[in-house]
């Protein structure tokens, strides 16, 4: 597939680093521009690009900014994304970093509910709990009972079926995580967050998830 990863922090370029070695054609960028990604290019083949070139004919792409950074980035981002290309959300929200959101924080909006609406795209909702190393080191084969889950949220079943195929690609299991309005099952602070377990413990940690937000990612 055509892949555009947005943001070449740990998650972006370990994604970088293992779709490319699946074989997939992956269009990577960050703020800094193309000429600061000549090293990861180098080393996964992938093509270093402006933020706004990233979705260019991508049927997924990869939104992996600090949530502060959503609201800058290009307007028309995903103007030029494949007919039903799917977007992967990875981001959370640290009120430390990111400043204090009040949709989400007074309204009650899931962070990635909040980051879709300025996307103006669905997204589905992944690999925000996923340790960067665990995409190098932890993928296993289908069956193998040491592979790890990870949840996936999401409104759209068959947006949320290419993304679950995908990580399943990548090497790991997943749980539905319901709805994209479900998906503070699995924000920072959630007993899923961080959790390096398989499909049972990881279904076993949503379900016992709290709406409210615990203090420490609150501002």
């Amino acid at each position: 597939m055509k892949i555009g990863i947005i943001g070449a922090g740990n998650i972006g370029g370990n994604l970088t680093r293992r779709l490319t070695a699946l074989g997939h054609e992956v269009a990577v960028a960050n703020s800094r521009g193309p000429q600061t990604l000549t090293a990861l290019a180098e080393e996964t083949g992938a093509r270093p690009v402006r933020a706004e070139e990233a979705a260019r004919g991508a049927e997924v792409v990869v939104v992996t900014v600090p949530l502060k950074a959503v609201p800058d980035l290009p307007a028309g981002l995903l103007k030029e994304a494949a007919d039903g290309a799917v977007v992967i959300d990875t981001n959370n929200y640290y009120p430390q970093r990111d400043g204090r959101i009040a949709a989400i924080e007074d309204e009650g909006l899931t962070e990635s509910r909040w980051t879709e609406r300025h996307l103006g795209h669905p997204v589905v909702k992944a690999f925000n709990g996923t340790y960067a190393q665990d995409l190098l080191d932890r993928h296993r084969p289908a069956g193998d009972p040491g592979r790890l889950a990870l949840p996936v949220a999401g409104d759209d079943p068959a947006a949320k079926a290419k993304v679950r195929a995908l990580i399943g690609e990548l090497g790991f299991d997943t749980v539905d995580s319901g709805t994209l309005d479900d998906s503070w099952r699995q924000q920072p602070g959630t007993p899923v967050y961080g959790l390096r377990e398989g499909v049972d413990a990881v279904t076993e940690a949503l379900a016992a998830a709290s709406p409210e937000r615990p203090a420490d990612f609150r501002a």
